[in-house]
């Protein structure tokens, strides 16, 4: 078993745009999987104007981590999300991982990570 939970939501997502800053702006999701065995992940995409998108399930390998960036396709499978498009992120896996979200923001000069909310009670401790 390892640290984390099944569920997590990120409710303020938004791609910047790419910037002409020394760090250029950016958007990522990464996962820890501290488990012996891989994570299947599920992420879906909520949008105030539109349906949900479902990506195509991501494999986190047990004991590893896995950064996405939401505008480069092998990230995000094929579906890139646009520059400025509020929006919120939930992660489903069947074994406990540990999910972060991280912004590099051009437009203030930026740059912040923040953890997720997590869903349920269920913490696993080796």
């Amino acid at each position: 078993m390892g640290y984390g939970q099944r569920v997590w939501v990120f409710p303020d997502a938004e791609r910047p745009p790419r910037g002409d800053n020394l760090i250029k702006g950016h958007e990522s999701v990464i996962i820890l999987n501290s488990a012996e065995r891989d994570a299947n992940i599920r992420i879906t995409l909520f949008f105030e104007d539109r349906d949900p998108v479902i990506l195509p399930d991501v494999i986190v390998g047990a004991r590893r981590v896995r950064c996405m960036r939401t505008g480069d396709d092998s990230g995000f499978g094929s579906y890139t999300v646009g520059e400025g498009v509020q929006y919120a992120i939930t992660i489903e896996s069947d074994v406990p991982v540990v999910a972060q979200y991280g912004r590099a923001e051009p437009r203030k000069v930026s740059f912040y990570t923040t953890p997720g909310y997590f869903c349920g009670t269920e913490t696993s401790v080796l």
